[in-house]
């Protein structure tokens, strides 16, 4: 090991001395930067097949021919196809995993965003294979003002840095501030986000024939993706698929 390499080593382990790396979840303090305690990844349910083809809603059985759920959609689906092509999760969004995304979204935690761009990566690779941009969903800028980062942003940023896909970060504009949805109903959040996106005159470029996807941190009912995908999809944009990483699997 050469002298800068060890005077490197040396610093990390000084530094993790006096500030421990922290859970990304709860805190807890963990061997490695960008870890995740025991209790915490004991309570994550990751999302593998079988899963609905188009939404991404895990199936509690295996259905179909080949027994993982190939092709198969759900009732919502099938009843109410979404304006988007598919939408794929990391996990189930549960008490460990709101943990996990809640510190992200509000407590500063940005040094999960690589950890989150290879958990996505995976989850994703499917749509992921077929894509030719990622596009975050905006926030308002009075939100981003006092947030000071667009978690969604930096989650497409470091998911791009995985795949080598380009990452149109400012090719959506939320054109109206909208109240929270975590109280709101299927139809409620349906009306707060309706017409509250568009795309940038300067992003049309970057979306018109392209094979999008739209990176976000949590589908409930998937309506603010679906109202993001309906002016890429009015600008040209060839398909739109959706990546998130946690997803609600019951909703009102």
């Amino acid at each position: 090991m050469d002298m800068p390499a060890v005077l490197q080593s040396a610093a990390r382990r000084a530094v993790d001395i006096v500030l421990p790396p922290r859970c990304l979840g709860c805190g807890a303090v963990v061997a490695d930067p960008g870890a995740v305690c025991p209790d915490c990844w004991a309570g994550i349910d990751f999302i593998a097949p079988p899963l609905c083809a188009c939404c991404g809603l895990p199936f509690e059985y295996e259905t179909g021919r080949d027994g993982d759920g190939s092709g198969a959609i759900c009732g919502e689906c099938a009843r109410r196809p979404p304006l988007f092509g598919r939408a794929r999760s990391v996990m189930t969004y549960s008490d460990s995993s709101r943990r996990l995304v809640l510190a992200f979204k509000h407590a500063d935690r940005t040094d999960a965003a690589p950890v989150w761009g290879r958990w996505l990566a995976r989850a994703g690779a499917d749509v992921l294979a077929d894509a030719d941009v990622l596009v975050p969903v905006p926030l308002h800028r009075r939100r981003l003002i006092s947030r000071r980062y667009n978690q969604a942003a930096l989650m497409a940023q470091a998911l791009g840095r995985e795949t080598g896909l380009p990452v149109a970060v400012d090719a959506l504009v939320r054109t109206r501030p909208t109240p929270s949805q975590g109280r709101m109903n299927r139809s409620q959040r349906q009306r707060n986000v309706a017409g509250a996106f568009a795309v940038r005159p300067r992003g049309i470029n970057a979306v018109k024939g392209r094979r999008i996807v739209l990176v976000d941190d949590v589908m409930t009912t998937g309506a603010t993706l679906s109202a993001c995908t309906r002016p890429l999809l009015s600008a040209g944009a060839a398909n739109v698929d959706v990546l998130t990483l946690a997803r609600v699997t019951r909703t009102g």
